[in-house]
């Protein structure tokens, strides 16, 4: 072959390459677009962009099975490795009941000024160890499953609200034994043993949203889960759990009265014993403790949904 049509066989490829059209030929304009304007132009989204609120619900129901789902298998697991297993569920509310029982009933002489303070103490028990555990369960929904948020799409309140569901299903087992033990010091069933019910939705819906606004702060700042065992037990205090908080109360302040009976922790406490205790009369609870306990239910439900969802982009991204 000669050297002349060597030469022509090698200029070939480029002189084709020239009848290519570049990008900025193929779509004219784009150039001078910025990268936000590109995306908008040819549909493109943000990977893991939070969708709107009406949206983001509709998600959370689609991932109804898998939430329940997930609640159960956390609390199967809670205890797996125990010899005893899923009766610490029982035995842990119970021990500390007793502990409570030898200090604050015995030692510090309360269970002569309640009536009925062994069903009385063990109800107030429960229902704190409900509140307390879902808020402390909420500061380990995203940090304690952060392989799970950053392998998979879906919506992250899914984690917070199925561990505060978990957390429901443990007192509901819970509770087979509490009326037990309310029956054996002559607590019969009663009628008002239905209220039960609407007493324990709106505490599991005012615990759901403590949980997911602490599931947004730890996820955030996980030094928070190691402050949170100490203001618990400071509102544990402050929420007649081993104490009658009513003569305490007469004794102050009007305003600061009125506004410690507006406890949430203790409103859903008495309204638990209302339901349960025949002694617990209603003359022992706060003004119109229904609405109350209604009104901490939707707002903390609905401010801590709109919380939580407003960082939705932000988790697993630390």
């Amino acid at each position: 072959m000669s050297q002349t049509a060597a030469a022509r066989e090698t200029a070939a490829p480029s002189d084709a390459s020239a009848f290519i059209p570049t990008q900025s030929a193929r779509y004219p304009g784009d150039q001078a677009l910025s990268p936000a304007e590109l995306a908008e132009k040819y549909g493109l989204k943000v990977s893991g962009a939070r969708p709107s609120l009406p949206e983001y619900v509709r998600q959370l129901w689609a991932r109804r099975h898998f939430i329940t789902a997930f609640a159960t298998a956390k609390l199967t697991a809670q205890y797996s490795e125990a010899k005893l297993g899923q009766i610490w569920q029982l035995m842990t509310p119970l021990l500390n009941a007793a502990v409570y029982y030898f200090i604050f009933g015995v030692l510090m002489g309360n269970k002569g000024s309640t009536p009925d303070y062994i069903p009385w103490l063990v109800t107030g028990v429960f229902i704190w160890t409900f509140t307390a555990n879902s808020i402390m369960a909420g500061t380990r929904a995203i940090t304690g499953n952060i392989g799970l948020v950053r392998a998979l799409h879906f919506p992250r309140a899914s984690l917070p609200v199925s561990l505060a569901l978990q957390q429901l299903q443990q007192l509901l087992f819970s509770l087979a034994a509490l009326a037990i033990i309310i029956m054996c010091f002559g607590q019969l069933p009663g009628i008002s043993w239905l209220l039960l019910v609407p007493a324990l939705v709106l505490q599991s819906m005012f615990n759901t949203g403590l949980s997911l606004v602490m599931a947004r702060i730890t996820a955030k700042t996980p030094d928070i889960a190691q402050v949170m065992p100490f203001i618990l037990r400071t509102w544990m205090y402050m929420s007649g759990v081993m104490w009658n908080l009513g003569p305490q109360l007469k004794k102050m302040n009007p305003l600061v009265g009125q506004l410690l009976g507006l406890n949430p922790a203790a409103v859903y406490i008495d309204l638990v014993r209302f339901s349960m205790i025949r002694s617990f009369h209603a003359s022992k609870l706060p003004p119109h403790v229904w609405a109350v306990a209604g009104g901490w239910a939707v707002v903390a439900l609905a401010l801590g949904f709109m919380y939580f969802w407003k960082a939705e982009e932000q988790y697993g991204r630390g």
